[in-house]
């Protein structure tokens, strides 16, 4: 105990000496690799270039926030870059998660998913349409009373406004077909009258949403879809070039 190593132009403590693999941590913040030629400390305290074992962190250092360092960030902006790019296959594991969801209806909510987006395929709907179909009901299970704004939550980074916009205020729009019976109000869509999307919302509902709860439709399955999914969630996020604000792509072709 004492001992130090130095990496990067700072020094850590090393915890313990392990018999074969030299220096090691508690392994609760780091650890020791055996490396290339890197610099270790001195008897002066500054670095100097000799074979040791140097300091590899595979946990940042701090248990607050405040006390964490531009180490710390960096490794963990690293670590979080990678652990985007398995948003999609995320995604896709929620959506047939669906599959166990509200019951009741005559398909499940994963079906639904699946047959809105299938019938928005076959209107001509382009990727950002597609995607945002098939994910509008994935809060089903964690966000039952506002699932419409989860769902937009996780699409609005990398689709079209246009599109995140009309996923969050469908379950407004939907109440168009249901809320008279459920002592709802069935007009709530028309607090967005006048609104750049409100036609495509309503044909959205119409066309893709309030209609997929059909058993004997002939739906695609996940994996027809997923390639896009995971196209669509390979983008830079908040891409200027794909959110478009104000632009209109139509529905149907």
């Amino acid at each position: 105990t004492g001992q130090t190593v130095c990496y990067i132009n700072r020094t850590y403590p090393v915890l313990a000496t392990h018999p074969t693999k030299g220096l090691v941590s508690s392994g609760r913040f780091a650890k020791l690799r055996d490396k290339q030629r890197r610099p270790s400390s001195g008897h002066d305290g500054r670095c100097q270039s000799q074979n040791s074992d140097v300091l590899i962190m595979d946990q940042v250092k701090f248990r607050t926030m405040k006390d964490g360092d531009a180490a710390d960030y960096a490794f963990l902006t690293k670590h979080e870059i990678e652990h985007t790019k398995g948003t999609a296959s995320r995604l896709l594991n929620a959506l047939v998660g669906l599959d166990e969801g509200l019951s009741g209806y005559q398909i499940t909510r994963l079906g639904h998913s699946l047959q809105s987006a299938t019938r928005a395929e076959r209107d001509g709907a382009d990727i950002d349409w597609v995607v945002s179909t098939l994910l509008h009901d994935i809060g089903d299970i964690f966000a039952p009373y506002n699932h419409d704004e989860y769902a937009a939550s996780i699409l609005r980074p990398f689709v079209r406004e246009q599109c995140s916009w009309v996923v969050e205020k469908h379950g407004d729009f939907q109440m168009l077909y249901y809320g008279q019976q459920m002592g709802a109000n069935p007009d709530k869509r028309e607090t967005y009258r006048g609104h750049i999307y409100f036609d495509d919302c309503a044909i959205f509902c119409e066309r893709w949403d309030q209609n997929s709860f059909d058993p004997d439709y002939d739906t695609l399955p996940v994996s027809h879809f997923e390639e896009r999914v995971q196209e669509v969630f390979a983008r830079q996020a908040y891409d200027p070039s794909v959110i478009r604000p104000g632009v209109r792509d139509p529905l149907t072709r």
